[in-house]
C-alpha cells in the first residue's frame, strides 16, 4: 500500500515532510562546509541545496563542538551517505557511536534552500 500525504499527516508529520516522503527520499552524494557555517549539499537528483547550521551550533548542545571552524570543516559523508563529523578522529565512530555527530538526510533535504 502506497502511503499518501494524508497518511503521513495523520502520523504527525509536517506538510513539507509528508510531501517529501510521498515524492521519494533523496540521498546526499556530496557535502562541503562553507566558512559561514552552512553546508553545500548535492543530492542524487543533482539538486544543490544550502543548509545553514548556525541555528544548531549552540553552547551546551551536541553541536557546540562544531563552533570551531577546524571541527566544522571536517564534515564528511559516512558509508550510508549521512552528513557526519567525528569528535575525535582517532576513535572509530562505527565502534563508539557517541564519537559521531550526524544529521538526518531527510531533514536536510526538507529544511535546506535550493540554489
Amino acid at each position: 500500500m502506497k502511503k499518501t500525504v494524508e497518511w503521513y499527516l495523520s502520523k504527525g508529520f509536517s506538510q513539507k515532510m509528508a510531501e517529501y516522503f510521498v515524492s521519494g527520499r533523496r540521498t546526499i552524494v556530496s557535502v562541503k562546509a562553507n566558512e559561514d557555517f552552512s553546508l553545500l549539499l548535492v543530492f542524487d537528483n543533482n539538486e544543490k541545496k544550502l543548509y545553514d547550521m548556525k541555528n544548531l551550533i549552540k553552547q551546551n548542545t551536541v553541536f557546540e563542538f562544531l563552533s570551531d571552524w577546524n571541527n566544522f570543516s571536517k564534515v564528511y559523508l559516512d558509508s550510508d551517505s549521512i552528513v557526519s563529523w567525528d569528535k575525535n578522529p582517532n576513535i572509530d565512530s562505527k565502534k563508539v557511536w557517541s564519537n559521531k555527530i550526524d544529521l538526518s538526510t531527510d531533514s536536510l533535504y526538507v529544511d535546506s534552500i535550493k540554489i
